[in-house]
């Protein structure tokens, strides 16, 4: 069962995160990070500026999770603008470290598996940051996606699309393929930190962590995996059976174990 740890708000989230990323860190100079983009992850990285500060971060490497298909890589909505401007630039990366799907590559098919090649070369994510979208997405491994899949070309549902248009300037303007790492790809990674806030994510949320293990919700692979956290607001946490038990193992979970 996955690590559950319910929070006040998402900036309590956030830190209990970065913490955890920070002392990865600390121990590996050169851990590599799984980058999640979307309003999920921003208060772990805005917690992050705190934790890396006055650190050597020159070595630390990361892949980011998906990109959108036919956006220039110089569009502010372009995962590529999005990790550098949330990421790279307010942590201090090294930018050559720090990896996002090729979405404009002559031969996408081909840029996504030496996407996955770059990832094993690298020795593997150390941790990996995932939001859930509404409909149980992780990635953008929508629901059907087989848990072997690898990185690969992905058409975006049309809740994903709405639920993304906020960032766009008209719902049009939505691309309707991406590239993202597979739900095999993201299972290979060491630790899973997934994230969510707010009451919109309620029952994926449940569905991911309590629900049957199913490629119609493809949060649910996090099941399969053998070191998982859950970070997740009271919202968010509002559909959860056991949600007692996990605030009572948490309380009592002993110091050294971390997340």
């Amino acid at each position: 069962m996955a690590e559950v740890v319910i929070v006040a708000d998402e900036e309590s989230g956030g830190r209990l995160a970065a913490e955890a990323i920070a002392r990865l860190v600390r121990g590996k100079p050169d851990a590599v990070l799984g980058l999640a983009t979307g309003s999920t992850p921003l208060p772990v990285y805005r917690a992050l500026r705190d934790e890396f500060s006055g650190a050597d971060v020159s070595r630390v490497r990361g892949f980011a999770l998906d990109e959108y298909v036919g956006l220039a890589p110089e569009h502010p909505e372009s995962y590529r603008s999005v990790i550098t401007r949330e990421v790279v630039e307010p942590l201090g990366l090294d930018p050559r470290r720090v990896r996002v799907p090729d979405g404009t590559a002559s031969e996408v098919e081909r840029a996504a598996a030496e996407y996955d090649e770059a990832i094993a070369a690298a020795g593997g994510v150390d941790v990996q940051l995932l939001g859930i979208g509404t409909d149980g997405h992780i990635g953008f491994n929508e629901p059907g996606s087989s848990f072997a899949s690898r990185t690969r070309v992905k058409t975006l549902t049309r809740q994903t699309r709405e639920d993304n248009a906020r960032f766009f300037a008209s719902p049009d303007d939505v691309p309707r393929h991406c590239v993202t790492q597979g739900l095999g790809t993201i299972l290979e990674a060491r630790h899973l930190v997934l994230l969510a806030f707010g009451a919109g994510k309620a029952e994926a949320v449940a569905g991911a962590v309590e629900g049957p293990v199913t490629a119609s919700l493809p949060g649910s692979a996090v099941q399969l995996h053998p070191h998982v956290t859950v970070i997740v607001d009271e919202p968010a946490a509002g559909a959860l059976r056991f949600a007692d038990y996990y605030r009572y193992t948490y309380d009592n979970k002993p110091t050294w174990q971390g997340l």
